[in-house]
C-alpha cells in the first residue's frame, strides 16, 4: 500500500482542517474536502491575515504547507498527479478519509473534490480541436514580404550575432515537419537566438529583442501551433466554437499545422507565421495567439519584414461578432428563450441560472450541428428530451438530470465526454458514485475510492 493511503501521511492536514473548518463540520452530515497535485492544491482553510503593515509570510501558512507537502511526496511516490479528498472529522472518534484517484478517463476537478469532464472516449478531443484550416486558393506572400530586405536589416541591427547554419535550419524543418518560409530562414540566419551565444549580455538580448520585435525564441525552440499544442479541460472546450468569417485575415482556430510559432511578446501571447491564413490574409503572415483564448489569433503584420521594419500594427482588427451566435446562452441575463438561441448553425447551447419555468428543449431537436449542451441544475422541464439530440458529443447536467436519463437507460451514446454540475458543497462521493455509473456504460476506468479511518487524538 502506497504511503499515499497511510493515515499518518494525512493526519497534519486533517488537524488542520479539524481545527480550521468546524462550522463545517458541525453541520449536519458535515464533511469538508479539497483536492492535492504535485505542484498546487485547494483546501477549505481561512488563513489569518498577516497584522496590519506587513504582507503575508512563509512563516504564516508554515504549518499548512508542511502539511501539504507529506501528501505531494507521497503523490510523487506513487506516480500520481493529483488526489482528491473528503474527510469526516467528527471533535472525538475516528476520522475517516475518502481518496479519490481520477484515473486516465477523467480530468481533474476545479479546486475541490468533484470530478471534472468524464472521457468517455478514448483520446476524444472537442469538435473544435479536430478542425483543420481551410484551403484558401490564391493566398500568396505579402508585398511586404522581402527575405534579403529583412536579412540585411537584421545585420545592421544586431552586428555580430552568431547565426545558423544550413544544416541548422535543415535539421528544424525535419523536426517540426515543415519547410521555414524564407523570412523565418532570412532571420535565423543573422541569428540563432542562443542565450549561451549571447554569453549571459542581457543587453545583446535586449538588443535582438528591441531589432525583431518580439522575444524571438532559439531555432531549437520553434514549434508548429497546432490544436493539441492549445489544450483546454473538456469542459471549457466543448464550448468553444470555431468560426472564420469571409473577410477575416486570419482562421479561427484552435491551432493549426501552418502556425509556426518562433516568439513571445513578454506577457505569455506567441507570435507565429501563419501559413494557412484566412481569406483576406496573406502566406507568411505575423500573428499573436492570445494565452487567454482557446480559439483563433489575431494579425499582427502582414510579413516578418512588415513587423521588422515597421512594427506591430496600430490597430488589430477585432473579431466580427456572428449572427445569429453559434454559442448561445440562455439564462437570466443572456437569452430569454431557448427558441430564441435554435438556428441551424446552433453549435453550443449553455442554459445557466434561470429564475422562471423549467425550459422545453423541443426548439433545438432536430438540430443538424448541436455538439454540447449543459444545463444548471432544475432547469429543464423534461431531462428525457436529450435523448433526441442525436449529434451531441459533449453533456453537463446536474446530478439529478443525469438520475433521470441512467434510470430510463437513455443516456446517448454519441457522446464523447460528459460533466456533473455539482455547486457548492453538495456531496461529492455521491457524485463520483454517478460518474462512475457514467464510465461504466463505456466501460472507462473508474474513479477509485479508498477509505483510510485513523484516531485524531
Amino acid at each position: 500500500m502506497s504511503s499515499l493511503h497511510d493515515f499518518a501521511t494525512w493526519e497534519p492536514l486533517l488537524r488542520l482542517l479539524r481545527a480550521g473548518t468546524t462550522d463545517r463540520l458541525s453541520a449536519p452530515d458535515g464533511r469538508v474536502g479539497g483536492q492535492i497535485g504535485r505542484y498546487a492544491w485547494s483546501v477549505p482553510l481561512r488563513r489569518s491575515p498577516p497584522p496590519p503593515g506587513r504582507a503575508a509570510r512563509f512563516e504564516d501558512m508554515q504549518d499548512e504547507f508542511a502539511a501539504v507537502k507529506r501528501v505531494q511526496s507521497a503523490l510523487a511516490e506513487a506516480g500520481e498527479d493529483s488526489v482528491a479528498f473528503v474527510a469526516e472529522l467528527p471533535p472525538a472518534g475516528k476520522a475517516v478519509l475518502h481518496l479519490l484517484c481520477s484515473g486516465p478517463a477523467v480530468e481533474p476537478g476545479i479546486g475541490g473534490p468533484h470530478p471534472g469532464a468524464l472521457v468517455l472516449v478514448e483520446d476524444a478531443v472537442p469538435e473544435p480541436w479536430r478542425r483543420m484550416p481551410e484551403p484558401v486558393p490564391g493566398a500568396l506572400p505579402a508585398p511586404s514580404a522581402d527575405p534579403a530586405a529583412l536579412e540585411r536589416t537584421l545585420r545592421e541591427r544586431v552586428p555580430g550575432s552568431v547565426g545558423a547554419t544550413e544544416e541548422e535550419i535543415a535539421a528544424a524543418e525535419a523536426r517540426l515537419g515543415i519547410a521555414l518560409p524564407g523570412e523565418l530562414k532570412a532571420l535565423y540566419r543573422v541569428t540563432r537566438a542562443r542565450w549561451d551565444d549571447w554569453r549571459d549580455d542581457q543587453e545583446a538580448a535586449d538588443r535582438l529583442c528591441d531589432a525583431v520585435g518580439c522575444e524571438l525564441f532559439p531555432l531549437d525552440d520553434l514549434y508548429v501551433a497546432d490544436a493539441a499544442s492549445r489544450r483546454c479541460p473538456w469542459r471549457f472546450a466543448a464550448k468553444e466554437a470555431v468560426l472564420t468569417p469571409p473577410d477575416a485575415a486570419v482562421q479561427g482556430l484552435v491551432g493549426s499545422p501552418g502556425w509556426i510559432v518562433f516568439g513571445d511578446n513578454g506577457g505569455g501571447d506567441r507570435i507565429a507565421v501563419d501559413l494557412t491564413p484566412g481569406p483576406r490574409g496573406h502566406t507568411g503572415q505575423i500573428i499573436i495567439l492570445g494565452h487567454e483564448q482557446n480559439t483563433g489569433a489575431d494579425l499582427l503584420a502582414d510579413s516578418l519584414t512588415d513587423l521588422v521594419l515597421n512594427g506591430p500594427a496600430d490597430e488589430l482588427p477585432g473579431r466580427r461578432a456572428e449572427q445569429p451566435p453559434v454559442v448561445a446562452h440562455v439564462n437570466i441575463r443572456s437569452l430569454a428563450s431557448v427558441e430564441a438561441a435554435a438556428h441551424a448553425g446552433l453549435e453550443v447551447l449553455s442554459i445557466g441560472v434561470w429564475d422562471r419555468a423549467p425550459l422545453s428543449l423541443a426548439p433545438v431537436i432536430g438540430l443538424p450541428r448541436l455538439r454540447t449542451l449543459t444545463a444548471y441544475p432544475g432547469t429543464l422541464a423534461d431531462p428525457l428530451q436529450i435523448a433526441e439530440l442525436t449529434e451531441l458529443e459533449f453533456l453537463e447536467l446536474g446530478p439529478k438530470e443525469w438520475r433521470v436519463l441512467l434510470d430510463a437507460g437513455a443516456v446517448p451514446r454519441g457522446l464523447s465526454a460528459a460533466a456533473i454540475v455539482a455547486h457548492g458543497d453538495r456531496d461529492p462521493l455521491a457524485a463520483t458514485a454517478l460518474a462512475n455509473e457514467l464510465l461504466a456504460l463505456w466501460d472507462r476506468p473508474p474513479i477509485t475510492r479508498t477509505v483510510v479511518e485513523g484516531d485524531l487524538r
